[in-house]
């Protein structure tokens, strides 16, 4: 499926489409604000296991980002942070960046052994965070790769169809994709750490 959402007032018929494939433990492909994504339910085990095979990668192993739709839900996953990191987070998102944190017990179970500490994502970007309003709990996800060597991500959404509508049940056109990724930042000791730099610079 093909589904076309504008990011300024997003279609909610269209977005109720996705909502429901999501809990249905479908795989979507998504726009964010710089790379797009491979998404599923945080909670739905079969998809999160599916996003894993996806990637080629185990479970225990894999190090998908957590996208929330505001900070105070990201709360609700994460242990406590001190007050300087929370003005960081804060002064960044929405946003282009992955925030490594300490991760609670209110993590998926299927998670918990292997996951210490999530990537947390709240791209600035209207489609996504209406998705993961509605639908109620954050959403799961992962870069799209491109296959060759030039170019590390897949910018166009009809190409993101071509080579992925076999794999998962829908592909969202929120418009050309960026070709870089977030900026990685581990924020899970007491000074920031980038671990990648991507498309924006972290504002202290």
């Amino acid at each position: 499926m093909f589904i076309k959402i504008y990011d300024k007032n997003p279609d909610m018929k269209q977005i109720r489409k996705i909502i429901e494939l999501l809990k249905n433990g479908s795989l979507v492909i998504i726009p964010t604000d710089s790379v797009y994504g491979i998404a599923c339910d945080i909670n739905n085990r079969k998809a999160v296991e599916k996003l894993a095979n996806l990637k080629g990668v185990k479970l225990k192993d894999a190090d998908f980002s957590f996208i929330f739709d505001d900070l105070s839900s990201v709360s609700e996953y994460t242990k406590p942070m001190s007050n300087h990191i929370f003005k960081v987070i804060k002064k960044n998102l929405p946003g282009p960046f992955t925030f490594i944190l300490d991760a609670n017990n209110n993590i998926p179970n299927f998670f918990r052994k292997s996951k210490k500490t999530i990537g947390v994502r709240i791209p600035d970007n209207e489609i996504v965070m209406i998705i993961v309003k509605e639908l109620g709990n954050p959403i799961l996800s992962t870069s799209v790769h491109a296959d060759d060597e030039v170019r590390e991500y897949m910018t166009d959404p009809s190409l993101i169809y071509e080579k992925y509508h076999n794999s998962v049940e829908a592909v969202i056109d929120g418009g050309y994709g960026k070709i870089e990724a977030s900026t990685i930042a581990d924020c899970t000791g007491d000074v920031i750490k980038i671990i990648r730099e991507g498309i924006d610079t972290l504002r202290y």
